[in-house]
């Protein structure tokens, strides 16, 4: 039981917990970052057992390394894929996917040993130990989702599925965006206090644009989960067309959001250009409202130039089809993005 602090204990302390939180959430960046190039390496399948005591140690003498081996050897991806891999070319897909689980581990044990020594010592702010422990929850059920999202791999089928490695990815966001939530909550705890319409207005604006950037990542882990960035790799125009004409080939038309290259391609641009309007008119709304927080402008004016970067680092992974440096910039970006987005959105909560 997380023990919180009354609201002015001297014992609390806000600003420590907050650094503590952030170097959480670059943690769990970096990971995002390398779940990203283990995806692009086609690595994630190599490790084929979920372990998560014993697998924290890697194959350490020959004999274990050919034992991982033979049982890679046995899955769908070796056979119908990756046939006549060599235990050097094994070795290197193998440290990718395992470099991501121990990311996972060591981001599990900075989270709870701090927050247990923070419980114990009673430094915990009024009103945050839940959102803590809730947070600690979602990072657990990260780890059987990422094993989840494995297991789909490693049937017939030698491909994970686009809809668990998307709730992989989006599952990952969410636990960046709460513990940096938390830790802006922490180090700017007073909320702006206008109920005028304009305020209202931005922050309506505020988190729609925040929701729309976690739209665009959703949409773009299901263009990795189905390949379509390896397709219409021309811009602005897919192929010559605005629309392409196989947007809606599949049956029933549901499953061409989900299945179809053309179509999951054209939801994940079509993002981008809302975004690219939303996010402009929210920087002017802000610059044009003078009660609205410095903060707010600041960060929007950020946000306006990151998300420039992340579209043209879009762009480039398209036409260059998709060259793993900069598609792993390209998912980074849309972290940052979601980060500064979140900013803004609660510097006028």
């Amino acid at each position: 039981m997380i023990a919180a602090a009354p609201p002015m204990a001297a014992s609390a302390r806000p600003r420590a917990v907050a650094v503590w939180l952030l170097a959480c959430c670059a943690l769990v960046f970096a990971m995002i970052v390398v779940g990203g190039v283990t995806r692009l390496t086609h690595s994630g399948l190599s490790i084929t057992e979920w372990q998560p005591i014993v697998g924290t140690l890697p194959p350490w003498s020959g004999a274990d390394w050919e034992a991982a081996f033979a049982k890679y050897r046995a899955t769908p991806e070796y056979q119908l894929v990756n046939h006549g891999m060599s235990l050097a070319e094994f070795q290197g897909i193998f440290w990718w996917e395992y470099f991501h689980r121990l990311l996972g581990r060591l981001i599990g044990v900075v989270f709870f040993v701090p927050l247990a020594w923070f419980a114990l010592r009673r430094a915990i702010p009024a009103g945050y130990g839940g959102k803590l422990v809730g947070i600690f929850v979602l990072g657990g059920l990260q780890g059987a989702m990422g094993w989840y999202m494995v297991m789909s791999g490693l049937v017939d089928d030698p491909r994970v599925s686009q809809f668990r490695l998307t709730a992989h990815l989006l599952l990952a966001v969410v636990i960046f965006g709460a513990m940096l939530w938390v830790a802006l909550s922490l180090l700017a705890p007073e909320p702006v206090r206008q109920a005028g319409a304009r305020i209202r207005g931005l922050r309506r604006l505020a988190f729609l644009v925040a929701a729309l950037v976690l739209l665009m990542i959703a949409s773009g882990g299901f263009v990795a989960g189905i390949r379509a960035g390896f397709a219409y790799n021309t811009f602005p125009l897919m192929n010559g067309h605005v629309v392409p004409p196989e947007i809606m080939v599949i049956e029933p038309w549901w499953r061409n959001f989900f299945y179809n290259m053309a179509t999951v391609q054209f939801d994940h641009r079509l993002v981008a250009y809302v975004l690219a309007v939303a996010v402009p008119a929210l920087w002017w709304k802000l610059r044009a409202t003078p009660e609205a927080p410095a903060r707010a402008r600041a960060g929007a004016a950020l946000l306006v130039g990151m998300l420039a970067v992340q579209i043209a680092l879009g762009i480039a992974t398209l036409v260059l089809v998709v060259p793993l440096s900069l598609a792993a910039l390209h998912q980074a970006g849309a972290v940052i993005v979601f980060g500064l987005a979140l900013n803004v959105a609660h510097a006028v909560r």
